[in-house]
């Protein structure tokens, strides 16, 4: 069985949209993209390489379709010595959704359902891991997937934009395991399924 670890970055107010640019996903009227680069150190990048696995075991994606379009956009057109992108270029690319078009980023597997991704989830391969997506963290809340929740929480309160749990519909119990401070205030928690 295969583990799924949720990651994102937060700012106080539980908001997850669009923390590496300022055009990475308006919708809404979304304006303040890219709140995330000011407070970023050394400390906090390793938090991030760690959410990639390694370069001997990398993890897989999990991605919703917006996601999936940001990244596809930006990492197979990255240096191959690219850390990040040397990765991401070479695992498999779960990409939840119901709608068409193109997967051309290379390991790229569409899937439509919770039960997909079940089925994913119960055979043999790499931890996976779902970056962003809004979408999808409630749905995974709800289906009880989610064995490890990884969280940048950023000094700041955004006021706006799309929220980290939506509206799940159970309560979920959680277990800190490990828990830093970056220089710039950035709370680097670690929290697992307590069953």
């Amino acid at each position: 069985m295969r583990k799924i670890i949720a990651s994102t970055f937060i700012s106080l107010d539980g908001v997850m949209q669009a923390p590496g640019g300022p055009t990475e996903d308006q919708s809404g009227g979304f304006d303040l993209g890219g709140w995330t680069w000011k407070y970023a150190d050394e400390k906090s990048g390793a938090a991030v390489m760690k959410m990639i696995g390694t370069p001997d075991e990398p993890y897989d994606l999990l991605l919703g379709r917006k996601t999936y379009d940001i990244f596809s956009g930006h990492w197979p057109h990255v240096p191959e010595d690219n850390p990040i992108g040397s990765i991401f270029n070479k695992v498999n690319k779960y990409v939840m959704t119901n709608g068409s078009g193109n997967f051309t980023w290379a390991n790229s597997h569409k899937i439509s359902s919770i039960a997909e991704l079940k089925s994913i989830k119960s055979g043999d391969g790499a931890t996976i891991v779902l970056w962003g997506s809004s979408a999808i963290f409630p749905l995974l809340l709800e289906a009880n997937l989610i064995d490890q929740l990884q969280l940048l929480t950023f000094p700041l309160v955004l006021g706006k934009g799309k929220k980290l749990f939506g509206s799940s519909s159970h309560s979920i119990a959680m277990k800190l395991v490990s828990h830093e401070v970056n220089s710039n205030g950035i709370v680097i928690t670690n929290y697992e399924l307590n069953q």
